[in-house]
């Protein structure tokens, strides 16, 4: 596995960085000092999928707390490879417990003392290991040294009143709770997934069933942290070691890992790979999720991207839950340690001060304390980075706005705003047999190291640039291409019954400046692996919050490959060819003025 060995040493040095993947702050973060509390540490032992564990946990309750004076609960996980104990899960219940809750942070299943092994979130075994916290602050058992809790306000007898809050990792396993318990009361999943077949595998074209481009720079990132966890935890639990397969993992995790390593798609490999990636994922199990949930996503994240977290609110709102949704500026791409002024960031206790802390303070209000009267805000907000006052960043809507403006691909090279513009023209372009183009180092700043700016190499891509705009131009939302390509080789090849030999593109979108320069928004790329290129076949692009300023051209780009995805197997050149009756097309989501 020549890209698994390429991540080694940078993956050694994420294993450190694990905590501030959930979202939050780094170890040692400050927070308020608004209320006094006790810590004491657990162990619960309980059975989750057909296996005994041990789950490590620190219970916080604040002072005047008891059965007489019972408060609301707030449950809370780490980021993969963090634990109880890291920035981000620690800072978080204590936030919490300052503010008047009681507040249960555990570490996850195969992290930190936690036993049994990584079994992605999987409901039926992390949600049933939640659970069984649910049921510890029922007052219906207890702790492994007898400890009890009885005081956790009770809706009735043996349903606490309790929410959930984590990101990334310790986000999704909110939703595999909720499925399984519908004790719980409220959500707040922070960057998490929807679909992991498609943030490890992306396929952005239309047809899901067909696999999709393997990220292989932040899969293998993962998969290496998860296999090095001695590195953090020298005396591992004997339930953390499967002695059949991988080291730290599920066999079917291990399986799926495997096979996108392979750059093998055969049918039979490939339905298991799609089956379990999405058995264990939200989309498979967001039908029995009751609990309101407020979801945040981060525009600034190529690993869990603002796609997945539209998904889910979709999903929830078609179910009946009640669901807001906010995609604050940091994600597992940037801002995660340093966010930016206005947002929230733990490390400066700025729950009450910041926009998401306001809104997850009056999430939990209305859901925890039920104090109806409050408001939880509008169905949609979202930040923008081009405005300067941090009181003013976030814009709201009654929704994601749609997809309002049409471009067309025009043989010149020009991306034009009517059919009839459009240039009659063919050209060609061909991949090379190493990476030719550059989006990011999906691993750079998570380990402090420079990532250089994408770029795209002559002959390998091919672009369609809009004329200067007439005036600011913001767009807000998935845009989406619809395309025709031409390529014989692959057309050849196609149907082998390996989806390996499906042609692979990558599409994006790029603002450039009056002066030439040039700006992939947060890194983001759409890879597709198309289903057939004997016909049309639509592209949805990652979400975005960009504003294209007067005067300013927007550029879409196919290119041929990207350095943190897999590629295509062989040369494959692709024709794209344009006509006023038949041409490709880009559709954006404008905000009116």
């Amino acid at each position: 596995m020549p890209r698994t060995r390429a991540v080694l040493a940078a993956a050694t040095a994420v294993v450190a960085l694990a905590a501030p993947l959930a979202g939050a702050a780094p170890a040692g973060a400050a927070t308020p000092t608004t209320g006094q509390f006790t810590v004491t540490a657990l162990k619960f032992t309980v059975r989750a999928g057909g296996r005994s564990c041990v789950v490590d946990a620190d219970l916080y309750r604040p002072a005047g707390v008891d059965a007489a004076h019972p408060a609301p609960a707030v449950l809370t996980t780490n980021g993969f490879g963090g634990s109880k104990s890291d920035g981000s899960t620690d800072a978080t219940a204590k936030a919490f417990a300052q503010r008047g809750y009681v507040g249960l942070a555990y570490s996850g299943l195969g992290f930190g003392r936690s036993g049994c092994l990584i079994s992605l979130d999987d409901p039926r075994i992390d949600g049933t290991a939640a659970s069984a916290l649910v049921d510890f602050l029922a007052g219906t058992r207890a702790a492994d040294d007898g400890t009890r809790a009885d005081y956790v306000t009770a809706d009735t007898k043996g349903d606490p009143r309790v929410g959930m809050i984590g990101g990334s990792y310790g986000g999704a396993v909110q939703l595999a709770t909720a499925a399984v318990d519908h004790r719980v009361d409220a959500l707040v999943p922070l960057i998490t997934w929807n679909d992991l077949a498609y943030s490890l595998d992306p396929q952005n074209a239309a047809d899901r069933d067909v696999p999709g481009v393997f990220k292989w720079q932040w899969t293998n990132g993962f998969y290496l942290m998860g296999e090095g966890q001695p590195l953090l935890e020298p005396s591992l639990d004997p339930s953390r070691i499967n002695k059949l397969s991988c080291l730290h993992f599920v066999d079917d995790a291990c399986a799926t890992i495997r096979t996108l390593n392979s750059g093998r798609y055969p049918a039979d490999r490939t339905g298991q790979l799609l089956r379990y990636a999405r058995s264990v994922s939200p989309v498979s199990y967001l039908k029995d999720v009751k609990a309101p949930t407020l979801l945040v996503q981060g525009q600034a994240d190529s690993l869990f991207n603002l796609n997945e977290a539209q998904a889910s609110y979709r999903t929830l709102r078609a179910n009946g839950t009640t669901a807001r949704m906010i995609w604050q500026s940091w994600g597992h791409s940037g801002g995660l340690t340093d966010p930016a002024s206005g947002e929230l960031n733990l490390s400066q206790g700025n729950l009450e001060t910041s926009y998401v802390g306001k809104r997850i303070l009056a999430w939990f209000d209305r859901y925890l304390h039920h104090r109806k009267g409050v408001d939880t805000g509008p169905a949609f907000a979202y930040y923008r980075d081009w405005i300067g006052d941090p009181n003013r960043t976030y814009a709201t809507a009654s929704s994601v706005p749609a997809l309002s403006r049409k471009l067309y691909l025009s043989g010149d090279g020009k991306l034009v705003d009517h059919r009839e513009k459009v240039v009659r023209g063919s050209r060609e372009y061909r991949n090379w047999l190493i990476p030719t183009s550059h989006s990011e180092s999906s691993l750079a700043g998570l380990v402090g190291l420079p990532d250089p700016a994408p770029y795209d190499t002559r002959g390998t891509y091919l672009d369609w640039t809009t004329e200067p705009l007439a005036r600011a131009t913001d767009v807000v939302g998935s845009p989406k291409a619809t395309l025709k390509v031409v390529s014989p080789r692959t057309e050849r090849v196609q149907d082998s019954g390996d989806a390996a030999d499906k042609l692979v593109l990558f599409a994006k979108l790029y603002d450039v400046a009056p002066d030439g320069t040039r700006t992939l928004v947060h890194r983001l790329v759409a890879p597709v692996r198309v289903p057939d290129v004997t016909r049309p076949f639509t592209v949805t692009l990652p979400g975005i919050v960009h504003r294209y300023e007067k005067g300013h051209r927007i550029r879409f780009v196919i290119a041929a490959s990207d350095d943190a995805y897999g590629g295509n197997k062989g040369i494959r050149p692709v024709t794209v060819t344009s006509a006023p009756e038949d041409t490709g097309t880009v559709e954006l989501p404008v905000v009116p003025e």
